[in-house]
């Protein structure tokens, strides 16, 4: 099957090349590699290399046809990879981190069917300033592995924090004099949890001008673990420009029935001709009960600072700190690290890479 693979690639990206001019499609993509490590409160460190820590490593295939009369129809489809291993990033979902097909009108917006982001995780993500990957990612806090919403809503399984299959979406047009909006209903297909199953409805507003944004997003997740009560996603989020430094922060609300987690973001991102320096302070807490346990007073904060040299428009260096201080039965640690680290303990990490777009 990898054969198989490889060679429908390399003939899609012969295709690609020879039908440019007639469809308008594209073959690009990210690489990018860094050396990281990371130590854990009683249990050591570990050095490694690993893939996407500025922008994640991906190779992206897509397509615009213009139908007329304002309409066109257009494809993407993105497969996520580990540049240390050169393996897929997802076991099970070659394009894992998006397959759509779409109809688009600049007047009347575009329909999206297919694997993409969810309105919550969208509205979320555009405010932390390491993109949701690294040392110092948000997604660090954002974690099946403690007893909470997400995991009773998905267990170990996969969630619809980042991505939902079997979506259709629409997406107001541009031009709206700042303002967006999209929705997406998914459909459940049974909704076996297990077999990463789930029916998602949700939705976006926002409004962006020269130099500030809002937005707001809610999802709500129904699959065979969620008897209890659906699983909801809230976000609220802006930025402000000042200068040359750019400020954000967003808020975000896991429930799903009586377990609560609730996020706090801020962050900055200053930019110097090719130089730019990012922070960020994310603060998680837990609240209520998850089953029968009590999760009241777990939670974490993390604080991290990153700098980026841009070499060109296409490639950069960069190095990045973290640390993770857990209160009460929380462990969220920094990725890579060794594992079995005490409750409460803390986590540290840092590394340093290089991203090539092409």
């Amino acid at each position: 099957m990898n054969r198989i693979t490889l060679i429908a690639l390399c003939a899609a990206g012969t295709w690609a090349t020879s039908a440019g001019a007639q469809s308008a499609v594209s073959v690009s993509g990210i690489v990018d590699a860094a050396a990281r490590h990371v130590s854990n409160d009683g249990v050591g460190s570990i050095r490694s290399l690993v893939s996407g820590s500025n922008s994640t490593s991906r190779l992206v295939f897509s397509g615009r046809e213009d139908l007329g009369g304002a309409l066109a129809a257009g494809f993407h489809l993105e497969h996520g990879f580990l540049v240390d291993a050169g393996t897929p990033a997802s076991a099970d979902k070659f394009w894992d981190r998006r397959s759509t097909v779409s109809l688009s009108s600049a007047a009347m917006g575009e329909l999206r069917l297919g694997r993409d982001f969810v309105p919550s995780y969208v509205a979320w993500s555009r405010y932390d300033p390491f993109s949701y990957v690294g040392v110092a990612r948000s997604a660090n806090l954002v974690s099946a592995t403690p007893a909470g919403p997400i995991r009773s809503a998905f267990s170990t399984n996969a969630n619809t924090t980042v991505r939902s299959d079997n979506a259709a979406q629409w997406l107001a047009p541009a031009g709206l004099a700042g303002f967006e909006a999209g929705l997406m209903i998914a459909a459940r297909e049974g909704g076996d949890a297990a077999s990463g199953r789930a029916g998602v409805r949700g939705a976006r507003v926002g409004y962006a001008a020269k130099s500030f944004s809002v937005s707001a997003a809610a999802a709500r997740t129904e699959n065979s673990l969620t008897s209890a009560g659906s699983f909801q996603d809230k976000v609220v989020g802006g930025h402000v420009d000042v200068a040359d430094v750019r400020l954000s922060g967003a808020w975000r609300e896991f429930r799903q029935s009586q377990a609560t987690q609730r996020l706090l973001m801020l962050g900055a991102v200053a930019t110097f001709g090719q130089h730019e320096v990012k922070a960020s302070w994310v603060k998680a807490d837990m609240s209520g009960r998850a089953g029968t346990v009590s999760i009241d007073g777990t939670g974490a904060d993390q604080c991290g600072l990153g700098y980026v040299y841009n070499l060109s428009k296409r490639t950069a260096m960069y190095a990045t700190v973290a640390r993770i201080g857990n209160d009460g039965l929380a462990r969220y640690v920094i990725s890579d690290g060794p594992a079995g680290m005490a409750a409460g303990g803390t986590s540290r990490g840092y590394e340093a890479g290089i991203r090539h777009r092409f």
